[in-house]
């Protein structure tokens, strides 16, 4: 593996921005210091005026592979994600075949190590009747188990109370949640229904996957992750309401609840819905401006631990249907950094912030093997931005493979320039070094 030589950055590490060189040989980063110019290596990286980040770790995504990949790809969307400063990410479970036993789940993570340009994880699904299955996972090597608490894409709906209980006290992996209650979400749906018939607009995606079902099914997790001890991580928060279920005051490395925000629901508010229609239906559903603003709030105070993408991209024939029919989810990797960085040109949020919610913490949380930090020792996973370069996104640029971005037409006032995955120089100013794909991520949690 090539040597890479970055100098004259500004380095976003560990709550600072400091000038400095970074070395990496063999896939780590060997050296970090303030003048490394004597050092040789086979790359050399002028980061004069740039900044340096510890690559984005996106704790949830859907790739679609396998059986839906008109949609996605682990190829394509990981290579969206590394051009976006996306070194690692964690994939959902419900494909089809929906990775719900050890054979199923291997066969994605072999299938990434073909193809994928970032480094990996993919979770292991929960059903009613598969806690056998559950419990021989070895969970150093998958990041953990996934359970839906409320019906998405795929429908793997985890509704019988014994088979929640049985998981919550025997499972020793951290588990994620998609958290709404279906019963209150179909008595909505059945209101509006009988009002609209099969046309109803939009805008009442947010009444019908509602903040009540948000909390209901959230508050009912937590309750139970507390009588049996378990780690819960509870995914893309997306009320206020919610954020009473969490705190910001004991350390993340003591925590046993927590929870994350994604792009989409710290971005947008109902009032979109009228631009962007069913662009930004997703569950859970964007909400007010009220949620949006305490969401972020959360986020910045340590109640929200991490910020993903909840990357789920549909074809764009998919999602111009009817409410009723047009799928949730979009596509997001690729832009969730600079959306960050839109934050900060705000002046919502500080570079160290994005750094520590983006990078820091994911890895803090799922215990992972020296990532997420720049450190001397730590796998090279890094991404280089220009803070001020302006570029507009066009479907020309959009690299998911379902060619549209609900971003389209806006422009992000930062661009990322380079992105080293595992010691590997794998984009570059718009060009891929697809000759090294990137690796299985591990976990140290006591399991």
């Amino acid at each position: 593996m090539k040597s890479i030589l970055i100098t004259g950055a500004n380095i976003v590490n560990e709550g600072r921005i400091s000038p400095g060189d970074v070395l990496v040989e063999h896939g780590r980063i060997s050296k970090l210091g303030e003048d490394l110019s004597g050092e040789t290596a086979d790359i050399h990286i002028d980061g004069t005026g740039k900044h340096l980040f510890p690559g984005l770790i996106d704790d949830q995504v859907h790739f679609r592979e396998p059986g839906l990949t008109h949609k996605a790809e682990i190829y394509t969307e990981a290579k969206a994600g590394v051009a976006g400063g996306t070194t690692s990410y964690m994939e959902m479970p419900n494909t089809i075949p929906q990775a719900t036993t050890v054979e199923l789940l291997e066969q994605k993570y072999s299938r990434a190590s073909e193809v994928s340009l970032a480094n990996y994880s993919f979770f292991m699904g929960a059903t009613n009747n598969n806690l056998d299955e559950i419990l021989s996972v070895d969970f150093r090597e998958v990041c953990g188990l996934k359970i839906f608490q409320g019906s998405s894409t795929g429908n793997m709906v985890v509704d019988n109370i014994e088979s929640l209980e049985g998981i919550f006290k025997e499972c020793k992996a951290i588990i994620a949640i998609h958290s709404e209650n279906d019963d209150i979400i179909k008595a909505n749906f059945d209101e509006y229904k009988a009002i609209y018939g099969d046309d109803i607009p939009v805008k009442f995606h947010p009444k019908i996957r509602s903040e009540e079902a948000c909390y209901d099914a959230s508050s009912r997790a937590v309750a139970m992750a507390k009588k049996h001890g378990t780690r819960l991580h509870i995914l893309h928060i997306s009320t206020a309401k919610e954020l009473e279920l969490f705190t910001n005051e004991i350390p993340l490395e003591e925590k046993k609840i927590t929870s994350e925000a994604c792009i989409h629901h710290m971005w947008f508010a109902e009032e979109d819905y009228e631009t962007k229609g069913t662009l930004i239906k997703w569950n859970p559903a964007v909400k007010t401006a009220t949620d949006r603003d305490a969401i972020f709030a959360a986020m910045l105070d340590g109640r929200i631990d991490v910020v993903a993408t909840d990357h789920a991209p549909h074809t764009l024939e998919e999602k111009a249907q009817n409410y009723t029919k047009a799928p949730s989810g979009g596509p997001l990797n690729q832009h969730s950094l600079v959306a960050m960085l839109d934050f900060y040109h705000q002046g919502k949020i500080s570079l160290e912030k994005i750094a520590l919610k983006t990078s820091h913490n994911v890895a803090t949380l799922f215990r992972m093997e020296k990532r997420g930090f720049i450190r001397e020792g730590y796998y090279a996973d890094l991404v280089l931005v220009d803070l001020n370069d302006p570029w507009k996104v066009t479907k020309e640029n959009i690299l998911s493979k379902c060619g549209w971005s609900p971003f389209e037409g806006h422009t992000f006032q930062s661009k990322v320039t380079h992105t080293v995955v595992s010691g590997h120089l794998a984009y570059e100013n718009g060009t891929f070094h697809e000759e090294k794909k990137g690796d299985r991520l591990k976990f140290s949690g006591n399991f």
